[in-house]
Parts: structure tokens; sequence; C-alpha cells
């Protein structure tokens, strides 16, 4: 284990990090309409300040603010959105069930509603299905509901948020976004969209005991090369973790992070297929990890951390069609070459080469994303972790993985 930090697998847990008060799990509008810059961290305020600022430097013609339409099956929450959101942008509200007024091919959708109840999903896809043109669809859902978080993407979520203070941020940047574009600015940002709908799938498959679909693998990885090919590996990190939390972002970023690493040393074209394809499933056992224990902010006890270590698992031996050196990767992510890994104690001759560079991805992607309970770590301090791992981790790849962790 590193000194001091414990990688598990987008679960790294730094010490000593002082965590601020605990949020509510649902969200409440009229408290956030008046505290949520007070309540909130001085980061977001900050971010919020200079996107803002942003937004005030494009000058263009608009006249009211930018539209967002709001759907929710609860009537209360109407007047509290009101509260929070005008006369800053323009909005149109809709209860589920009503018939609702078609907007236009822009601003954003916020969905607030029961993502548990089938009633309210099939009046929401209706939703989804008239307001089709409009590109953003946030949704509001409990921060450490997986299940409710993949409902939404498969309800065609472009992004997910569940506090006031991330609504306000959200709309913010979009506003940037939308006023840019009309400016003539170019503001290039990958496409993450499809890739998160697609881990969305495949993670509700394995909780509902279902097969996965290795095309929804297969596309998430194609869709990760493109971006990092055409934008690099910089824009696709700084977006995901815009975008995404919890698992859905380690598993986004570990897919980057690992199709970057093979973009630098040059591997065949289906050697950075293969190796994503790797990263891209190496975490789908968490699926089966409960909640409590997949989401504790603290340390695991002996017993949490048994069951945490039986997520690099054979669950997908029998998927038709898929690679043995992606079913290693995936059960072996977690192997040092000293034999102080998991879940079968292997030494340096018997890890390969795909494992080798899927472990240095992992660990990194580890430390760098943002956590409910820690920020992100700047690149080079988790550079210098990986570079402390040595007997653990491949020195001469920890070198050519330098410029991937500094500088890409």
């Amino acid at each position: 284990m590193l000194s001091g930090v414990e990688p598990r697998c987008g679960l790294c847990r730094l010490p000593k990090i002082a965590v601020g008060p605990p949020v509510p799990s649902q969200l409440n509008y009229v408290a956030g309409a008046s505290h949520w810059l007070r309540q909130g961290s001085l980061r977001w305020f900050v971010l919020l300040f200079l996107v803002l600022r942003l937004a005030a430097t494009i000058s263009v013609p608009i006249g009211f603010g930018m539209r967002v339409h709001f759907v929710t099956d609860e009537p209360g929450k109407i007047a509290a959105i009101r509260a929070m959101l005008e006369p800053r942008y323009e909005l149109f509200c809709q209860l589920l069930g009503e018939r609702g007024t078609q907007t236009g091919a822009d601003g954003a959708l916020l969905v607030d509603a029961d993502l548990r109840k089938a009633a309210a999903i099939e009046q929401i896809r209706l939703v989804m299905r008239q307001q089709k043109r409009i590109p953003e669809k946030l949704f509001v859902v409990e921060k450490h509901s997986h299940h409710l978080i993949a409902q939404a993407y498969a309800l065609g979520a472009t992004s997910v948020v569940s506090r006031s203070r991330e609504i306000a941020f959200k709309l913010a940047q979009i506003e940037v976004a939308e006023k840019a574009t009309r400016a003539g600015v170019a503001i290039a940002a990958p496409d993450i969209t499809g890739s998160a709908a697609a881990f969305a799938s495949m993670f509700a498959a394995i909780r509902d005991g279902k097969p996965i679909s290795l095309s929804d693998a297969d596309n998430a990885t194609s869709q990760i090369v493109d971006s990092i090919e055409q934008n690099g590996l910089s824009a696709w990190l700084e977006d995901v973790r815009r975008y995404h939390e919890g698992t859905f972002q380690h598993c986004l970023l570990v897919t980057g992070v690992a199709v970057g690493f093979a973009l630098e040393i040059r591997l065949a074209n289906r050697d950075v297929k293969r190796l994503g394809m790797a990263a891209t499933l190496h975490d789908i056992g968490k699926a089966r990890i409960p909640l409590p224990i997949l989401d504790k902010p603290g340390r695991l006890d002996p017993d949490e951390e048994a069951i945490m270590r039986r997520h690099p698992n054979d669950l997908l031996k029998d998927l038709p069609g898929i690679n043995p050196e992606i079913l290693d990767g995936v059960r072996h992510h977690h192997e040092y070459l000293d034999g102080s890994g998991y879940p079968d104690a292997l030494k340096a001759p018997e890890i390969s080469d795909l494992v080798r560079l899927l472990t240095i991805s992992d660990i990194f992607a580890a430390l760098i994303e943002s956590r409910p309970y820690r920020p992100a770590m700047p690149r080079e301090c988790a550079y210098k972790i990986l570079c402390g791992m040595e007997g653990r981790l491949e020195q001469s790849l920890l070198k050519a993985f330098r410029t991937v962790a500094l500088v890409a």
C-alpha cells in the first residue's frame, strides 16, 4: 500500500483532509436560493464568479436571460426554483403529466422528479421527446444514489446535479457556452455524454443481474479515443471532473489516462483500443458492492475492505467475444510487481504489459479525481506518489508516463 495513501480504484482516501459540513441529500431550493454561496466552498464561489465574468465579457443582445425549462413532480418546488433562478433566467415550469410548451433549441432542461416511480419515468420520457431540441438536460439526483444516477443518464441526461450551488454553476457555464457560440467564440470541449451513458447502461445491467452489452464498452472506448486524439488528455480530464462524480468519473478518468498513455508510447491502434477497453470495464464489479461501502468517506474497516477487494472479479468471463487480455486487465489491475497486490498476489513474471499500464493509469486517476470529501490532487503530486512505489510499479513505464502525467 502507499505510504499514507490507499488507492482503491477510484475510492482513494487521502488522510487528514478537512471535510466540510455534511450536505443534505435532498436539494433544498429555498435554502439554496439565499444561502448557497454562504454555505458553499470558496472554490465554488470563485468558479462561479469567473464564469459569470466570462459571460459578461461576451456581449450578445439576447433579450431575456437563457431559457430554462423546469420539470417536476412536486408543485411546491416551482415557487422555490423561481426564487432561485428568476429574473436571471427565462423560466418555463411544467408539472409532470401536464401538457408542456415546446421551447427552442437552446438553453437547458432541468428535471427534478422521483426516478424511483415508473409513472414518473414514463412521463419524463414523454417530456424528453417533446423537448429533444434542447441540448443540455440536467437531472437533480441524490448524490450517492448510483442507481438513480444511472437512470437519469438512461433517460437522456447530459449532466447530473445534486445541490443548489451545482445548478447555479452549471447553468452559468451553459450560458457562457451559449453566448460564446452566438458570438462566434470557439469553446471546444470533448463530448463525454455518450461515454457516460454507456457506463450507466453497463452498471445498471450488472446491478439488475443482466448481461452487459460489449458494444456499449466498445462505443464508449472509441468515443474516448477519438476525443483524446482530437483535443488532448488535459481537456478530457477537465471536462470529466466538471461533469461527473464518483464511480462514473473514475471510470471515465481511468480510460482517458490509459488511452493517453497508450498514445504517448505509440502503441498500435488495436493495442490502444484493447487497453482502453480494459480500462472501461476495469471497475464493472463495483456495481455489486454495497453503496454504504462504495460511498464511505473514511477508511474502510477490515471487513469492508475484504468486500471491496472482491470487485476485480470474473464477472465478464462468459461474455461472448470478450478478449482474454481485457479479462486479465479487469481482474488484475490491483496487482503489484512485488506480489503485494490482489486478488491473486501475482508477481512480476505473471503480470502482463497491459495490466502494468492499466495499474499505473488507475492509481493516477484515483489520485487526481475530485471526491466529495477531498479536492483533486495536483497532477505533479500524484506522479510523485507513483514514482515512490518502486518495486511495485515498473519504473521504465513510469518514466514514459511522465509526459502523460504532467504535460499531456
